[in-house]
């Protein structure tokens, strides 16, 4: 049985806010390590959506294959944008897919596309932004993917597709 006047019965004035700073207390660390997860994880998950992009470009250029009224070159690097999810749509987005081609032997790089070359798509350049800096500087991250393998030979030593 409560009486009146009792501590039970009613909060004193000077009580009255500590609602207010025991919540901010608690939620200020909570808003930070969830932005902190979502921040991390959007990180992985651009730096794994890019790498598998790159690998299915570079499985793409060894078998020579063209998309109607593309080159070599360009056929490419619509293959790494269709797996990148939309995040390098466009001109902007194509603009940092980089294709590059080696000699084998000296792994020096070369402009052609040859039969036994060694090819490498990469993403270079690509910005993320922090979506909750707090205890980090607000500089974007850098995420970059890169993939190589070897160009197959052509079948009756026919010659490759323009790039």
């Amino acid at each position: 049985m409560k009486v009146r006047g009792s501590k039970d019965s009613h909060r004193l004035p000077r009580e009255k806010g500590n609602a207010f700073v025991e919540g901010a207390l608690v939620m200020v660390p909570l808003f930070a390590l969830v932005f902190a997860i979502v921040d991390f994880s959007m990180a992985i998950f651009l730096r794994s959506t890019f790498q598998h992009a790159v690998r299915e470009g570079v499985r793409y250029a060894v078998t020579y294959r063209t998309m109607p009224g593309l080159g070599h070159d360009a056929s490419i690097k619509t293959v790494v944008q269709q797996n990148a999810m939309g995040f390098l749509a466009g001109e902007q987005g194509a603009s940092k897919i980089y294709i590059r081609y080696y000699d084998p032997l000296t792994l020096v790089e070369t402009p052609n596309n040859a039969p036994g070359n060694l090819v490498e798509i990469s993403v270079e350049g690509y910005s993320w932004g922090w979506l909750g800096p707090l205890l980090r500087s607000a500089t974007p991250l850098p995420i970059a993917a890169r993939s190589s393998d070897r160009m197959e030979g052509l079948p009756g030593g026919s010659s490759p597709p323009p790039r």
